[in-house]
Formats: C-alpha cells, structure tokens, sequence
C-alpha cells in the first residue's frame, strides 16, 4: 500500500494536482515552514497563515481551490472595514421611529372590528439591513434610469410602509387602511408588495416564497441583456434580494444560483435576513443555517459575505489567539442560539462561555448585561454598511451576505426570538411601553394606555427627517417607486401579417408552425423587431425555431468560444453577446422569470420588450402557475405559447406530457387572456390586437396566453366576410351548413375544429342534419366577458340589462349545441349557462396515454364520430331524430372499440 506522500488524489476543487514537482527543495522549505508555525505558534496560528496564504493567491488570481465553509465569524475583519459615511446617530433615531410606526401600523390593524393583522417580527429584524440601504445604497429613478431594482421581502412590507409615512409620501390614514384596501379606498396599503394593488409604488411580487430569489437573479441578467443589445443602458442598476433563511428551503430559491454565477452577475446581490426562524420554529435547531447556506453559495460560485456579530464581539475576538471563542461560535447550533436571544445575561454566561475557563476568563469583567448585549451583525449599521460596500464593489461574481438577525429584534421579551413570534400581532400596554423606551421615543404614558397607540413623527423639519430626504435626493429619489415611462410601440401594418392569413395552400402545417411563420415577419419589422425576446426551456428544436439560430442567435455574455458541431448547416447554433433569443436550458422556472423580467421593462427600464415565451403547454401553467400569477400582479406584458397543446395531439409522450387543462388553469388568473386559436388567420388577428393592447397607445395589464398544436393540417386562407369580432370576443361561425334539414351547432376550439368539420360532414350526408360549425377560439373570454355582464346587472336592476356576447351571438342559431375540443369538459362547459339551447359537451377527461391519436381520441369519444354521436343524441331528445339511430351510430362507426379508429396523421412537426 502506497503511503500517504506517494498518494495523490485525481482532482482537489477542480485543479490538477497530479503533476510533478520539478523543485523538491523549495517544496520541503515551504513544508518545514509550515511545520514550523506549527510547532512554534500552534495549530491556530498555522491556520491563520494558511487562510491569508489563500487570500493572497486569490488576490494575484492564482487559482487554489474554494474553501466550501468558514468559520462562524464575519468575513470582513474589523481592520478591513471602510469608513462609514453616515451619521450613525441621526440614523439610529430615524430607525427607532420606523420601528415604532412599523409595529403600531400592525397593531392598529388589529382592532377590535377590523383583525387584518400583519407581521411585524420579519421587519423587526431586518430593519437595520434596510436603513443601510436605504440610507446609502439604493438607487431611485430620478436620473431618468431604471435606478436599483429592490425585492423587499414580503412579510417586511409595514417597515417600507413606514419609512415611507416618515417621507410624506404616504399620510397616517393610510398606515390606518393597511389590508384595507377596499373598504378604505382610496387609502388602502396592500399586505405585501403587489405592484397590481399599487402600481405607483411597489415594483416586485415576492411574498410568494421563492420567487423574489429567483426572479432577481433573471431581472440581474435581463438589465445585462438589455444593455448587451443596445436597448436601455442599465450599467448603473444593481438588484438587491432581500430573502428569509427559511425561505431558503423552496426550490426556486436556489435552484438557479448557478445562471448567476455562470455570467458574471456582478449586479446581483442577496441579502438573506438569518434570524433562524421559520414561521413555526428554528430553521435549522440542530445545525447552523448560515454555514449551510455559505456552502451552497460557494459551491455554486457566489461570492459569500458573512455578517455574524456587531462590534461588541470585536474585543472579544480580538483576544481569542487559541481559538477557543471561535471553536464555541463553531460548534453551538442555531436552537441553542436562538434560546440565548430569550434568556438573561446571566444564563448566557452560564452557558455560553461557562464551560470553558478561557471563555470564562474573557468575560470576567463584563457585567450581565454588557453580555447580554453582544449583538448580531445584522443589526450594526457599521457592519452592514462594510458588507454592502463589499457587495456593490466586487467584480465577476454576485454576492450574497448572509446577516445573523434576531426576529422580533426590540419588540420586548414576549416577541424576540420566540417560535410564535411571526403570527404574533398585537402589542400589550406593557409591551408598547417597554418598546417605547428601547427605542426612546418621547411618548407620554398616557399615549398608551387609552385607545389605540398613536404613530410618531418627529416634525417635517426635524434633523432626522431632513436627513432622509438628503440622503433618497442623494441616489436619484425615492424607493419603492414604480414609474412608467415607455411610449406607445409604433406597431406593424397588415402586410405583416398577410402571409399568415393567406393559409397553407395544400401544405399541412402545425399551429405552432403557423405561429412561428407570423413572429419570423414580425421580428422584420424595422420599428419593433429587436424588441421580441425569445424565450424557450431547451425546445427550440422541437418548436421549429430553430430557424431563428442563425439570424437572431442565443444570447450568452461570453459568446460562443467554440466550434459549433454544426456549424457547416444552413441553422448551425449560435451563441453571440447580442443575441435575441434566451435559451435557459431546461428550466421552466427559469424561463418564466426571463419572461417576467422582459414583460416589466417597459416599467422597470421605460424600455418595452415583446417576450414570446414558448413551451410545452402541459408545464406552463401547471408546472409554473405561480410565476405566471406572480407575472399578473407583477403588470408584466407578453406573449406566452403553449405548444403541443391538447391531450391526445402529442403521440407517443404519454401521460406527464399530455395538457387537457392548462386551458382551464389559465382561466383562473385575472391578468390572462387565453386563446386556443384553430388556424393561421385566426393567430394573425389574436397576436395583431394583443400587440395593441399590450403596446399600444391605450396599454392594458395584461399578457395573452395562446395554446397551438404540434398536429399537422391545411389551413384555409382567411374568409373574404371574415368575423374579426368573433375572433377576439372568442367564437366566430367558421362553416355555415348547407346541406341536410335538420338544423344543430358544432363548437369546436383548436385541433377540434377539424373534427368538427369532418363531423358536420358526416351528419349532412348521413343523418340529414345541417350543422353549423363554430371556431370557439376563446371559451376563457367568453366566459369572463359574461360574468362581467351579469355582475353589471346584478348591481344596475334598474338599467337595462346587458345580453352576454355569446348568447347574441347564438341567438339566432337552432340547437341543439354540442361542444367538443382536446380538453377537459370543464374547458367548454365555462360557458354552458349562457348558450340559448340545449348544450352538450365532449372532452377529453382523465390521464392522457401514449397512443396514435384516432385511438386516443375514440377513447375519450371526442373524435368526429362522436361529434356525430353526440350530435344525434341531443336530436333525439328533442324528438327531431330517432333514438334508434343512435344505436346505428354506435355500431356503424365502432365507437366502443378504440383499434377501430382511424390512427389518424402520424408523428407531427412543431
């Protein structure tokens, strides 16, 4: 067995080690040094000169391998940190009455009669974290830039309202409307930051846990995109994440880490408030949260700043030469911690440096309560100032500071630290009074103890308020602010659409085809073709456009420093710093973050962009649903395309690819506008009026959601008497029977249509029956086009009362009505209430299967022939058709045996 010097492991942090050394001496001389510090210094020493070995081979960028953790300390020494600009005394009195107000807004709207609540423990301890950068660090719009985009987290939103109080820019009836927004409009405070309850003032959605992180790593690399492709200049922008540890724990929160660290997003920084707290208990009790957390950065590539202890601990540590307080730091798990927060300075003591006569030593002539005040780092404006400057000014990475905080901070015994502190509202007498004298506020008794507990401004010309406005004038005005000041896009004329509408001649194409044909005109146009941003989870390919490769490219920072393997074909792949199109691997959730990062720049930046978001449909709403309802508050604009659509069209993928509801999810979010489009013209005309609402002169909040198919079929050229109308209100008459005497209506949305027009066929020369045919391209709007007419006339009994589009639009029409598309029944049945006949709808209910799409389609009985069926079934309860012939039907066309199907069209392009 080799010994432990002949052993060499094969890679050691990604560096060779396997070489020879061509200077055994001078290795033995390094070697007997270290030995030396060893024996002369001790361990402790001889690992103080190691890391600064590091530290310095870093700094002449010689590569050495990443250290995955560190010790329990700050990573900037005290001797390092910068001068703090500030006056820390103006801002430790600003910070107190923030606190004040921010506690007492919550506890206000807790009342009897009213009982909203609202958090105040998460703002309690990061509110330091805040002032800092408010105070010093973030950048407002006023210099006509996007300035700094900043993701507060959610359950902090009553300090920023605070804060803002202070600055006149919201009045104390509004702290008094906090989650009151309707019943005290229009002074109401929305719970947590939604820019669609309040579009002046907040910019990002992020109480949904997980979104806020990795939409600020996608809004650091949209500024970088816009930039590279010569759109806005964002290079003074810096986005700042502010994140909860436990909100560490959801996937999105870390799941993309790596995109940052790949691109150099030097912009981006997290800061994630480490109070060790969840909502009902520590994060992690038995381990340390903040060494977790720094490994995973690291790993990932992150530049990783530790904020630990306030200066109080600097003594302290400054006679630790053995190491002993920084092995106590190390070893003590964050349950154990967070006990230490509740108890006294005696117990900490005890506990904390009572087991070891070094520690005992060290603390011997500090009194009970000097110990317990050795703070947290997140709580030193000092401390959290070096950290930030840090931040701002390091290259080639993005950094996250990781600020050890004490939830509930200076709220009193009954809040800080507690496991029931974040549900926990309401503040006592005692409780407000003992607060009272924390922060020093000059509050009489009786303020307290009658009524609600009155806010505190200390005067618009007070010193400290003065201060804040010098300090927000100072870096560009104020934050939160969401300004929007995009112009009108000048859009397309009708030549660029005129191909799509002229159909496919006798070629069959796909919808999705259909769609992609339509954006290649559109990404011409002179005026906004460099504003479509393509945004695609490794599907390009599979979507047909892969076409665009080579004219538009993929956007990557570095460009592409290799030769592309198929570099000699006419679609080679092509990577360039200036590329159009986001190519995000496979990462649905990645991918919705670009697309809510580019559909907000028209505010974000004044900028818009057009993103087209296309996916496989069955993990778009289903799979990210969250993100497209955080896009909605989020105001963003844009185009997203389910593609493969419907639940029997995608042979051979079988169950997990098989959507027959994502139609039905999308219709629950308001911000929405979801159709399911049969053929080309129909696109041209749906994506002409979304461009107008979207980018027009009269902009509307929405983003339009179209599902298109991977099925391959003729398209028609556009009717002469087209229904333009129809079309966007969501069903347009797109075959008018001619032949037979019984009259009935086929609705059909989508690769149904077809059907239905073979079925309508099929009644005429078989059964007598002249069906009408419908293209129902939007049963979401037709839907909420009636709802909003019958609350209309709910509320308006004396007016007139409105007819909903769809039942004057079948008011003349003979039923009965027989609904079938390649969803769920749910789909079409949205509008069954409303249809002035008989209504029956066909869908495709259930777990989808991987079979050949006649077979699928007989299975769920909504091909044509039983569009036939299903047609003569509500005859025959009307008494207009026998019912015999239904039994007929059912054994001429072998609906009971799914082998007897026609296979249908094999395979499919996009």
């Amino acid at each position: 067995m080799a010994s432990g010097s002949d052993r060499n492991p094969i890679i050691i942090g990604g560096l060779p080690s396997q070489v020879p050394d061509f200077d055994p001496e001078e290795t033995q001389e390094w070697l007997d040094s270290l030995d030396a510090a060893v024996d002369e210094r001790g361990r402790e020493r001889a690992r103080y000169l190691m890391l600064r070995l590091i530290e310095r081979a870093r700094e002449k960028r010689v590569a050495v391998p990443e250290m995955r953790s560190t010790d329990y300390v700050n990573t900037i020494p005290t001797r390092a940190e910068p001068f703090f600009p500030g006056n820390e005394e103006i801002e430790r009195r600003i910070l107190n009455a923030t606190r004040w107000n921010a506690a007492v807004m919550v506890s206000r709207a807790q009342r009897p009669g009213i009982g909203v609540g609202g958090h105040i423990a998460t703002f309690a301890s990061s509110a330091s974290l805040y002032d800092v950068g408010f105070n010093h660090f973030f950048r407002g719009k006023d210099e006509g830039d996007g300035g700094d985009q900043v993701f507060f987290q959610g359950h902090a939103s009553p300090g920023i309202y605070a804060r803002a109080y202070m600055l006149d820019r919201l009045s104390e009836q509004n702290l008094d409307a906090f989650r009151q927004e309707k019943s005290k409009a229009p002074y109401g405070l929305s719970s947590y930051p939604h820019p669609r309850l309040m579009p002046d003032f907040w910019e990002f959605p992020t109480v949904s846990m997980g979104l806020g992180p990795i939409g600020a790593i996608y809004q650091a690399r949209m500024n970088r995109y816009m930039h590279a492709r010569g759109i806005a200049d964002t290079s003074k922008s810096h986005v700042w994440a502010f994140l909860g540890d436990g909100e560490m724990d959801e996937p999105e929160s870390l799941g993309q880490l790596t995109i940052a660290a790949r691109e150099g997003l030097d912009n981006l920084t997290f800061v994630v408030n480490c109070n060790l707290q969840r909502l009902d208990g520590p994060v992690r009790g038995n381990g340390k949260v903040i060494q977790e957390l720094e490994s995973v950065f690291r790993g990932a590539g992150w530049n990783v700043i530790k904020l630990i202890w306030d200066r109080t601990w600097d003594p302290l540590l400054a006679q630790d030469r053995d190491g002993t307080l920084v092995n106590k730091m190390n070893t003590t798990p964050d349950g154990q911690f967070q006990t230490y927060a509740t108890e006294s300075g005696a117990y900490i003591r005890d506990h904390f440096f009572g087991d070891d006569q070094r520690l005992r030593a060290m603390v011997e002539g500090m009194t009970d309560d000097q110990i317990l005040h050795l703070g947290r780092g997140g709580h030193d404006h000092r401390k959290i100032y070096a950290a930030f400057k840090a931040a701002v000014e390091h290259t080639g990475q993005p950094t996250v500071i990781l600020a050890k905080t004490v939830k509930g901070w200076t709220l009193g015994p009954n809040f800080e630290g507690r496991n029931a502190t974040h549900q926990m509202k309401k503040l006592t007498v005692d409780d407000l009074k003992r607060f009272r004298d924390r922060l020093h506020l000059p509050l009489a008794d009786k303020e307290l103890e009658s009524g609600a507990p009155p806010y505190y401004h200390p005067g618009r010309d007070s010193e400290e308020i003065q201060y804040m406005h010098d300090r927000r004038k100072g870096l560009g005005g104020y934050v939160p602010t969401r300004v929007v000041r995009a112009q009108p896009l000048p859009l397309p004329d009708d030549k660029t659409y005129a191909s799509v509408k002229k159909g496919s001649g006798q070629q069959s194409i796909a919808t999705t085809m259909a769609f992609v044909r339509l954006l290649k005109d559109l990404m011409r146009d002179k005026e906004i073709g460099k504003r479509f941003v393509l945004i695609a989870p490794d599907e390009y390919r599979t979507f047909g456009m892969d076409s665009f490769f080579p004219s538009a490219k993929i956007y990557n920072p570095l460009g592409q420093q290799y030769e592309s393997v198929d570099r000699e074909l006419l679609l080679a792949y092509k990577e360039s710093p200036t590329g159009q199109m986001l190519h995000d691997g496979i990462s649905e959730a990645g991918c919705t973050a670009s697309l809510i990062a580019a559909g907000s720049a028209y505010a974000t930046h004044g900028e818009p962009l057009i993103p087209v978001y296309v996916f496989y449909s069955m993990f778009g709403f289903q799979r990210t649903g969250d993100q497209f309802w955080q896009m909605a508050d989020q105001l963003a604009r844009g185009f997203v395309l389910g593609a493969t659509a419907g639940r029997t069209t995608l042979t051979g993928e079988g169950l997990q690819h098989a959507d027959g509801h994502s139609q039905l999810l999308a219709s629950t979010n308001p911000g929405c506008v979801a159709y399911d489009p049969a053929f080309g013209f129909e696109i041209a005309h749906i994506v002409k009026d979304g461009l107008r609402r979207m980018y027009g002169p009269d902009s509307e909040d929405v983003f339009y959601y179209l599902t298109v198919y991977n099925e391959p079929i003729q398209h028609p050229a556009e009717p002469e008497n087209v229904d333009v109308e129809g079309i966007l209100k969501g069903v347009h008459r797109f075959s008018e029977g001619t032949s037979g005497s019984i009259p009935a209506q086929i609705l059909a949305s989508g690769v149904a249509v077809p059907w239905a027009v073979e079925a309508q066929r099929i009644l005429a020369e078989e059964w007598n029956v002249r069906a009408d045919v419908w293209s129902a391209t939007s049963w979401n709007e037709l839907r909420r086009e009636a709802v909003e007419v019958e609350r209309h006339n709910l509320l308006h009994p004396e007016e007139e009362q409105r007819v909903p589009y769809v039942t004057r639009k079948f008011s003349g029409a003979q039923g009965p009505f027989v609904a079938v598309s390649d969803w769920m029944r749910s789909v079409p049945d949205q509008i069954a209430r409303w249809v002035p006949g008989p209504y029956q709808s066909l869908g495709a209910d259930g777990f989808g299967f991987a079979d050949t799409r006649g077979a699928a389609r007989r299975f769920f009985h909504i091909d044509a022939q039983s569009v036939v069926l299903a047609v003569l079934t509500e005859l025959a309860k009307q008494g207009k058709v026998d019912r015999s012939a239904l039994k007929q039907a059912i054994d001429r066309y072998q609906l009971l045996d799914v082998a007897s199907a026609d296979p249908g069209a094999a395979g499919g392009d996009a």
